[in-house]
């Protein structure tokens, strides 16, 4: 994981551990649906940060006889973990807590401590979401946020994003149905607020879990390294037609190259060897991120 990410995850750790607590504080003393649902949501952010510094731990053992590649990987399976934790514990509790407070309704006590608390979280909230916004638009170039989430092979930097960003929208749901709560006198807007910050949580992780799938079965490198490969190739003197170019990232910051080649019939055994010492020297440099590649040599017609 790079420095970047990794600096994400700790600014977003301490952001959650400094609210969490003071959530569930006054979820007690008002009776707050909406903060209780807040306090939940934050422990669950809290245990996710815990778990992605757990997968850039396991993803940097090295590479041994079962793993040959590495574990490069394990920070997939976590990512999508993560998912599933906003899913079934962010989400489910809050729109069970919300169903619950209107079946249920309790007015609400003291809630000038909700709006203390919602204040320092926002900002603590906020400061968090700025380090990971600051981050994510260095590492994304050009692209927009759509396309840099969609081709990003580091999703520690958009998995805190997407978590920060829905941590500012439930609070300020949260604080939008306490305020109502308090200005109509009715309490079923507190068990609405819970319910949508439920609603946002569920998105968030449906979300997550599909841009972490195609990671964590296998996806390829960016079209711009394929390209740059397949060139490559092509300028190598024994080489007559590139056949294949077949990339897979093993994890943030390695990729696996596999080539077929179609090489000319008069070249011998010291020109392909040559060649492919060139090749393989060449790519790592121009692409720090291909640690392994496999060149193999296959006439057209074989493939036809």
């Amino acid at each position: 994981m790079a420095s970047g990410s990794k600096k994400v995850i700790y600014a977003a750790l301490v952001g959650n551990s400094l609210v969490a607590t003071t959530k569930f504080i006054a979820a007690a003393i008002t009776g707050s649906s909406a903060m209780l649902s807040e306090g939940i949501h934050s422990v669950v952010d809290t245990g996710n940060q815990v778990l992605l510094l757990w997968g850039n731990r396991q993803s940097r053992k090295p590479a041994d006889e079962q793993f040959p590649f590495g574990h490069g990987r394990e920070i997939y399976f976590w990512c999508f973990i993560v998912a599933i934790l906003i899913f079934a514990l962010g989400a489910g509790f809050s729109i069970y807590e919300g169903i619950h407070h209107l079946l249920h309704p309790q007015p609400l006590k003291n809630p000038m401590l909700n709006y203390v608390v919602l204040g320092l979280a926002i900002v603590f909230e906020g400061g968090a979401l700025w380090v990971a916004l600051k981050v994510f638009n260095r590492a994304k170039g050009s692209r927009g946020i759509v396309e840099a989430v969609h081709h990003g092979k580091d999703p520690t930097l958009f998995v805190v994003l997407f978590e920060d960003t829905a941590a500012i929208a439930g609070l300020l749901v949260a604080l939008g149905g306490i305020a109502l709560g308090q200005i109509t006198g009715n309490p079923a807007f507190d068990g609405i607020a819970a319910i949508l910050i439920g609603v946002i949580l569920g998105g968030t992780a449906i979300w997550l879990a599909y841009e972490t799938k195609s990671l964590l079965i296998g996806e390829s490198a960016d079209p711009e390294i394929v390209q740059a490969i397949r060139k490559y190739c092509l300028e190598l003197p024994p080489v007559v037609a590139v056949n294949e170019v077949l990339t897979m990232h093993m994890g943030p910051e390695f990729i696996l190259v596999n080539v077929s080649v179609d090489m000319a019939d008069k070249a011998t055994a010291g020109e392909i060897e040559k060649a492919i010492a060139v090749f393989d020297q060449r790519i790592k440099s121009t692409f720090p991120a291909i640690k392994r590649v496999f060149v193999e040599a296959e006439a057209q017609s074989r493939r036809s």
